[in-house]
C-alpha cells in the first residue's frame, strides 16, 4: 500500500531547479550579494536539493520493488514459504529425536555411575588400624638390691642312648642308600657319572642353535605385456643360494595388460640379505625390469 501511495504521489521534485533559476535571475539583475542571509539560503537550498534527490531515489526503489513483487506473484511466495516451513518441521523433529536419545543415554550413564559408586563403597576394605608403638618400660631397681645376673639357657642334657637305640643306629649305618658303601663302588659310580656328563655335554654342543629366518614377498615387474611370465618365474626360481627357499607365486595385474610376479621366499638372516637377492634377480635383464619388497616378516 505504501509503495502504491508513493508511486501516485505528486511532489514538486524539481523545485530546486526553479529556485536556482530564480536566484541566477536576481543575481544578474542586482549582482551577487555576499551576506549571511544569502549563505543561509544557499545552505538551505543544498539541503532541500539533497532531500529532493533522496525522495526521488526512494520513489524509484519502491517502484522497482513493487514491479518485482507484482511479477513474482503471490503463488510463488506461498509455495516457497510452504516448502521452508516443511523443511523446518522435519529438522525440528530430527532435533527432538536426537535430544531424546541424548537424554536417555545420560540417564543410563547416571544409573551406571550410581550403581558403581554403591558397589565400590560396599566392597571397599576397611582401613587397617594404625599400629601402636609400645615403648619398653624401664625397671626401677632399688639401690639396696643387688644386680641380677642374666642366666643363658643351658644346652639340653644329652640323651642317654639305650641298648635298643644303639642297635637301631648300627642297622642304619649298615644300610647304604646311595650305593657308596665301598670305595670301589664309589669309584665306579664316579666314572659312570663323569661318562654321562661328558655325553650330555657332547649332545648339547652338537644341538643346533636358533636360526633367525625371514619371510619375504617380492614383486618382480616385467618390461611390458609381451614378456613371457612363465620364463621370468623360471629365471627367478633358478636363483639358488644357501639359506634360500622359494615358496608360492602368483601373477597380479598392474594395468594396461601388464602383470607382475609375486613370489614368496624364506631366507636365513645370517646368510642372505635382501640386496643380494635383488641383485641376483635383476641379472635377468631380458625379463626383469625391477624388484620390490612387498612384505618382510620375521619368523
Amino acid at each position: 500500500m505504501a509503495a502504491d501511495f508513493l508511486m501516485h504521489e505528486k511532489i514538486w521534485f524539481d523545485k530546486f531547479k526553479y529556485d536556482d533559476a530564480e536566484k541566477r535571475y536576481y543575481e544578474q539583475m542586482n549582482g551577487p550579494v555576499a551576506s549571511p542571509s544569502c549563505q543561509q539560503e544557499n545552505g538551505a537550498s543544498t539541503i532541500l536539493r539533497d532531500i529532493a534527490r533522496a525522495r526521488e531515489n526512494i520513489q524509484k526503489s519502491l517502484a522497482g520493488s513493487a514491479s518485482t513483487t507484482s511479477s513474482a506473484g503471490p503463488g510463488g511466495d506461498q509455495n516457497e514459504l510452504v516448502t521452508r516451513i516443511a523443511n523446518l518441521e522435519v529438522e525440528n523433529q530430527n532435533l527432538h529425536s536426537v535430544v531424546a536419545d541424548l537424554q536417555l543415554a545420560i540417564s543410563k550413564l547416571e544409573t551406571r555411575l550410581n550403581t558403581l559408586e554403591k558397589s565400590s563403597t560396599s566392597h571397599h576394605p576397611s582401613a587397617t588400624p594404625p599400629t601402636q608403638h609400645v615403648t619398653p618400660m624401664k625397671k626401677v631397681e632399688s639401690p639396696a638390691a643387688p644386680p641380677k645376673k642374666v642366666e643363658l639357657p643351658s644346652a639340653p642334657p644329652a640323651k642317654k642312648v639305650g641298648p635298643s637305640e644303639a642297635d637301631d643306629e648300627d642297622e642304619d649305618d649298615d644300610i647304604d642308600l646311595f650305593g657308596s658303601g665301598d670305595e670301589e663302588e664309589d669309584q665306579e659310580a664316579a666314572k659312570v657319572r663323569e661318562e654321562r656328563l661328558r655325553q650330555y655335554a657332547e649332545k648339547k654342543s652338537k644341538k643346533p642353535g636358533l636360526i633367525a629366518k625371514s619371510s619375504i614377498l617380492l614383486d618382480v615387474k616385467p618390461w611390458d605385456d609381451e614378456t613371457d611370465m612363465a620364463k621370468m618365474e623360471e629365471c627367478v626360481r633358478s636363483v639358488q643360494m644357501d639359506g634360500l627357499v622359494w615358496g608360492a607365486s602368483k601373477l597380479v595385474p598392474v594395468g594396461y595388460g601388464i602383470k607382475k610376479l609375486q613370489i614368496q621366499c624364506v631366507v636365513e638372516d645370517d646368510k642372505i640379505g635382501t640386496d643380494i637377492l635383488e641383485e641376483e634377480i635383476t641379472k635377468f635383464e631380458d625379463y626383469v625390469q625391477s624388484v620390490d619388497i612387498a612384505a618382510f616378516n620375521k619368523i
